[in-house]
């Protein structure tokens, strides 16, 4: 995670211009209520505006009895995690794919008034990014704090008004030429994504599927694992001691691996006491993914780290192209369904955290468990200080692709849940006991799923991820 753990080098400068700016925001743009007054709409629905008064979603965790399908017959789970990309930048413009396919336009997606306001006051209205590679954003807590309620950090009101602010401090911090922070409300289409587009509306997506919490990677990639990043916002400074999915597997002899995609092992596994020295042996870089579909040795559970160093994880970044990392993901997919592995298998493609980018549904703050009881452990209390908060609030929403013979097709989950959810499926699956709060309260996907028609059993033919777009260091 190199690439990712540079991104809480830039907390202070980013927080310190923010705090500056946001001063002067206060006398162009009035108060916190400035703005459009209409908020993130119902579940399924196209949606409100840009800024002010948005409106919570409902937070009730989906179902949380244990299986409500046949789980059983899923006999491979495949997860994989991307960088830093919010629902709307990737998916929200969804419904307009949908319509050309004759589905049901169902998604939440972005609202066709979508807007932020900018340093000066100005209103920065959402646009469709040419380039595939974008200027570094940040996500850390302060800056998500800030995203949800731009002039009170620590409220659990939302206003989804700091987004352009955050993006500009950002490029004022690491030196790059969006000080604006435009970026921030770009986003991308089906032309730029085909291949994430084919699948999403083939197979299954979600419009409610949030990042853990309201955080950089780090500690939502301890969630990932563990389903709690065992107190910290920000990367631990010393190994946690908490239970990973993999020591429940390990407890019934679940076969398993971790599949590394960078030539070295970057992994937040090593920030869990212990976990690296004694599982040496279930590492193994993406070539052996390959291998083991073609020789039909394909583990029961299956974990795959993306490149953080060679660029393929769409982490935001100048020479991060998305299309590469698409492609590369599009690689690992096929594969998949070409192989004898497919007739029972589940692949699951979710992304860390939003990245600070735009998205007009605002996290629940209301009945979101924190995992184990452990209060923020390392908020920056140096001036300017991290604000305030508990693991009580999921982050934003992300990406979510669901890809199985058994997924139902074309289909739009609504539940609110976050991608813990994809520790509770494991466990439901397998018989195994929760790791904590967090994950006994998150759904178990099996609503994704029709294990008795096996839709996809048949998977169909996906169009290739072209990987020519422009990568170039300006805007649009």
């Amino acid at each position: 995670m190199l690439r990712a753990r540079l991104k809480t080098f830039w907390h202070f400068a980013i927080l310190a211009l923010a705090c500056c700016y946001l001063a002067g925001c206060l006398a162009l743009v009035g108060s916190k209520g400035s703005g459009d007054n209409s908020g993130g709409g119902t579940s399924g629905g196209t949606g409100g505006g840009g800024v002010g008064g948005a409106t919570p979603v409902g937070s009730t965790p989906g179902p949380n009895n244990g299986a409500t399908g046949d789980v059983s017959t899923i006999n491979h789970i495949i997860f994989m995690s991307q960088e830093n990309r919010s629902f709307d930048t990737y998916f929200g413009h969804m419904n307009e794919y949908r319509a050309s396919l004759g589905l049901p336009q169902d998604v939440d997606g972005m609202p066709a008034n979508a807007s932020n306001p900018a340093f000066d006051g100005s209103t920065i209205n959402a646009f469709h990014l040419q380039t595939m590679c974008v200027e570094n954003t940040s996500a850390d807590w302060a800056t998500s704090h800030i995203n949800f309620n731009r002039f009170n950090e620590s409220s659990d009101t939302p206003t989804m008004d700091g987004f352009v602010v955050q993006a500009g401090a950002a490029a004022l911090g690491q030196g790059s030429k969006d000080t604006v922070g435009v970026r921030a409300m770009g986003y991308y289409t089906a032309a730029d994504l085909p291949y994430y587009y084919f699948m999403a509306s083939q197979f299954a997506t979600s419009d409610r599927w949030f990042a853990p919490a309201p955080t950089e990677t780090e500690a939502n990639r301890l969630y990932l694992v563990a389903a709690t990043s065992v107190g910290h916002v920000h990367r631990p400074t010393a190994q946690v001691s908490a239970k990973t999915i993999f020591d429940l597997l390990d407890t019934k002899n679940i076969s398993y691996k971790i599949y590394y995609m960078d030539p070295h092992l970057d992994t937040e596994l090593d920030d869990f006491s212990g976990f690296m020295a004694t599982h040496q042996n279930k590492f193994a870089p993406l070539s052996q993914y390959y291998t083991d579909l073609q020789n039909g040795t394909l583990p029961q559970v299956s974990y795959i780290e993306p490149g953080f160093t060679d660029g393929n994880d769409e982490h935001p970044g100048l020479g991060n192209d998305i299309q590469t990392g698409a492609a590369e993901t599009a690689k690992i997919v096929n594969a998949l369904m070409a192989s004898s592995a497919w007739k029972d298998s589940a692949f699951i493609l979710v992304y860390d955290e939003g990245g600070g980018f735009y998205d007009h549904v605002p996290p629940p703050t209301t009945n979101v468990p924190n995992p184990d009881g452990i209060p923020p452990q390392d908020l920056i209390t140096t001036n300017p200080p991290d604000p305030k908060g508990d693991f009580t609030r999921y982050g934003f929403r992300v990406p979510i692709i669901v890809v199985s013979p058994f997924t139902k097709k074309h289909y739009v989950s609504h539940t609110v849940t976050d991608s813990t959810a994809v520790l509770k499926m494991i466990e439901a699956r397998f018989g195994l006991p929760s790791l904590n709060k967090r994950d006994a309260a998150g759904m178990d996907m099996s609503e994704f799923f029709d294990f008795q028609g096996k839709p996809w059993a048949t998977p169909p033919t996906p169009p290739a991820q072209p990987t020519n777009g422009p990568c170039y260091d300006g805007l649009p």
